[in-house]
C-alpha cells in the first residue's frame, strides 16, 4: 500500500534489474525516486512501459567511473536524498580480467572506486539533514577469495569494508549504512553463466530486502544464501582452495 512519505531515494546505477525493481517498490511505499544511470534512455523506456508515476521520478545521467563528475552531480541534485542506494555493478570473466587489466580496472572503478567516490561526497555533506540511510549492493563473491571469481570478488570485498567503516564514521549522525551481500540473481549481468538454478533469486525478491532494510549492517537475502555466507566465513583456507 502506498504511503505518502515526502522522502526521496537516490538510486545510483538505476538501470540494473534489481534497481528497477527498487524504483517500483519505493514508489509503492510513497517515496519520490531519483534514478541515475549512464543509460537514461533505457530508464525512460522502463518508466514508460510500466506506466510509473512520472511526477515522482527524476532521471539523471550518472557515470560511476567518471569520478571528476561526482561532485557536480551531487551539487546539482534537485533534492538531497533521504536514502541512497548504490547499485552500479560490472562483471567480466575472471580469466579475461587476469589476461587483460582493462576488464579488472573497469570492475574496480564501477564496483568499488565509484562507490567510494560518490558515497563519500554524499555522506560528508553534513548540511543534508535529510540523509537517513546508505545502502550498498555487495556480493557473496567478496566473502572469501575463490579461484573462479577472485578479481570481481576483491572489488566487492573492498566495497563491503568501505561500507563497514562508513557506517562507523557516520553513526553519530544517526545515519544507517547497510551492505546487501547478494548471491546469484536472474539478471543481465549473469546471462550466459552456468549457475545452480535452485539458488537463483529474482530481482523483485532481492529488491524487497533493499527497500525494507533494517538496522543490521550485513543483509543476506534468502535462507540458503545465509547458510552459504556463514559456511564461507568459517571454512578453513584449505577447503576454500578446493572450491571452484
Amino acid at each position: 500500500m502506498s504511503q505518502n512519505t515526502n522522502k526521496t531515494v537516490l538510486i545510483l546505477g538505476a538501470n540494473s534489474d534489481v534497481a528497477k525493481q527498487c524504483i517500483m517498490q519505493y514508489l509503492e511505499k510513497g517515496f519520490s525516486v531519483t534514478a541515475a544511470s549512464r543509460n537514461t534512455t533505457a530508464l525512460e523506456d522502463f518508466i514508460n512501459s510500466n506506466n510509473l508515476d512520472r511526477s515522482r521520478i527524476s532521471v539523471l545521467y550518472f557515470d560511476a567511473a567518471d569520478f571528476d563528475s561526482h561532485p557536480g552531480f551531487y551539487a546539482d541534485l534537485p533534492v538531497k536524498p533521504h536514502i541512497v542506494v548504490y547499485a552500479a555493478g560490472f562483471l567480466v570473466d575472471n580469466q579475461k580480467a587476469l589476461a587483460d587489466f582493462k576488464g579488472a580496472k573497469q570492475m574496480m572503478e564501477v564496483n568499488y572506486m565509484g562507490g567510494v567516490s560518490i558515497l563519500s561526497i554524499i555522506a560528508m555533506d553534513k548540511s543534508n539533514t535529510n540523509l537517513e540511510r546508505i545502502i550498498g549492493l555487495s556480493s557473496l563473491s567478496g566473502v572469501r577469495g575463490r579461484k573462479s571469481n577472485f578479481v570481481y570478488g576483491s572489488t566487492k570485498s573492498a566495497f563491503t569494508q568501505f561500507l563497514a567503516g562508513l557506517r562507523q564514521e557516520i553513526a553519530s549522525r544517526k545515519i544507517i549504512v547497510n551492505a546487501l551481500v547478494i548471491g546469484y540473481i536472474r539478471t543481465k549481468i549473469n546471462e550466459g553463466l552456468e549457475l545452480n538454478e535452485s539458488l537463483i533469486m529474482e530481482p523483485d525478491y532481492v529488491a524487497k530486502f533493499i527497500v525494507n532494510a533494517g538496522d543490521s549492517f550485513t543483509i543476506v537475502p534468502n535462507f540458503k544464501w545465509k547458510m552459504i555466507y556463514i559456511i564461507l566465513k568459517l571454512l578453513p583456507e584449505g577447503l576454500v582452495a578446493k572450491l571452484p
